[in-house]
């Protein structure tokens, strides 16, 4: 790279720094006015200098930043193979996709899964021809009722799939006993999760494959983008494959014949020779992302440890504050459980006179987010209602979920004058509703 390169790279970055400086300058929070977002991204000058540095380099697919990024993840979670992808949703695809190949799976085989849960986790199971055995979820943890489960598992059954709820670990401990002893298969969505531990360990090393979700309401963000997470070699090297069209080949991007027998293979009908770099072993997708957002994603994951200590702070907060509501019923974790927090999950109690629209009504007219904890009780989802997954009524967990339960937000760029806000306003609502 030339000096007047080098120059004009190094006038672009210090420009963009004080852009930057100049954008964020003199923000504040006005009562009623601003909105409190219920999740948001936390952006620095440092990710937009790497987003302009990749940028430049104008190596829009994967490249130099996306192997960097996998690398960085794999060494921040202690799991051996990341694999970068396009969204958190295309991560699960990926993984029960790929289980599916990796254990022979057979259409119809049985998955154990949670009636509380987001739609691209259960949709995978459905995409695949294999079937959801929903269980309900526990009162207090909005997790999988891990009591449950055993009742539940048929000789049909292979395998288990969970996202720890809003960021609080499951019972990893029982559930992955529950794999061994009848020789299931365990994935982990950390999706809302990265960074939370059980037992001193990182969720998402306990099983078979996890994912990761880098959406900007998520604990890092690359705008869109998510990861697969493996220790396998075998089935990273099938997700690696269903990832990237479905090819054979495991050249990255730019690269050839790191096989060094590019024009020396035979597989299938074709004939020998054939260029190895289309080569099909498996029916895939296109699911890469882009080298520009793994860029931000590095940045991003040197703030990771401050955002999650944000989070936490954020939460505790809140809790303090909200535990002396009775209106309210408040989360709990598992003994062993170390999370880190997506959100702040409150469910209302059963004996109050307002209903929960009233509250989140208020909310909104004060500029205050809040989210409901996904699907609910997925079965009453238009999607899933007619697809004989089970009677919703078998799930009172759930359907109280459904009625009662919402989430406000922690994310590090929330304030304490805007919990506060949210605080006092919750306190005016509760003086005026309550009989």
């Amino acid at each position: 790279m030339s000096e007047d390169i080098i120059k004009i790279r190094n006038q672009i970055m210090a420009l963009a720094e004080e852009y930057f400086i100049l954008k964020e300058k003199d923000k504040i929070f006005i009562q009623n006015i601003s909105s409190i977002p219920v999740s948001g991204k936390v952006l620095d000058n440092k990710d937009l200098i790497n987003l302009i540095q990749s940028s430049l380099d104008m190596w829009l697919t994967a490249g130099e930043f996306t192997e960097k990024f996998e690398k960085a993840i794999s060494a921040k979670t202690g799991i051996r193979h990341t694999l970068f992808v396009n969204s958190g949703s295309s991560a699960n695809l990926l993984a029960i996709t790929a289980l599916k190949k990796f254990y022979n799976l057979q259409d119809g085989d049985e998955v154990i899964t949670s009636a509380v849960n987001f739609p691209t986790t259960l949709n995978p199971i459905i995409q695949s021809n294999l079937k959801p055995v929903l269980v309900d979820a526990e009162r207090d943890t909005y997790n999988i009722d891990v009591n449950l489960i055993e009742s539940s598992i048929t000789q049909k059954t292979k395998g288990i799939v969970l996202a720890h709820t809003l960021g609080n670990p499951f019972n990893l401990e029982k559930v992955k006993n529950l794999c061994d002893k009848y020789g299931l298969f365990l994935m982990e969505d950390m999706c809302d999760a990265f960074g939370s531990k059980y037992d001193g360990a990182n969720v998402g090393t306990f099983g078979d494959v996890a994912t990761l979700s880098f959406y900007p309401a998520h604990h890092i963000t690359t705008g869109e983008g998510g990861a697969v997470l493996t220790n396998k070699p075998k089935l990273k090297k099938i997700i690696e494959s269903l990832r990237d069209w479905g090819r054979d080949c495991y050249c990255p991007p730019g690269v050839d014949n790191t096989c060094k027998k590019r024009f020396d293979w035979q597989l299938g009908g074709l004939p020998h020779g054939y260029d190895h770099k289309y080569t099909y072993s498996h029916i895939g997708y296109n699911l890469k992302a882009s080298d520009m957002q793994a860029a931000i994603g590095l940045s991003q994951l040197d703030k990771l440890e401050e955002f999650i200590k944000k989070r936490k702070e954020n939460f505790n907060y809140l809790y303090n504050a909200f535990s002396e509501f009775e209106e309210f019923q408040l989360v709990k974790s598992e003994e062993k459980a170390e999370p880190s927090w997506f959100g702040f999950p409150i469910t209302i109690s059963k004996h109050v006179s307002f209903k929960r629209v009233d509250l989140l009504k208020y909310y909104d007219e004060n500029r205050i987010g809040t989210r409901l904890l996904f699907g609910g009780n997925i079965l009453l989802q238009p999607a899933y209602y007619n697809l004989d997954l089970g009677d919703p009524n078998n799930y009172p967990v759930a359907n109280n979920v459904v009625e009662n339960t919402f989430w406000l937000g922690v994310y590090p760029g929330l304030t304490k004058e805007m919990l506060d806000f949210v605080i006092e306003k919750t306190k005016q609502f509760l003086e005026s509703n309550t009989n």
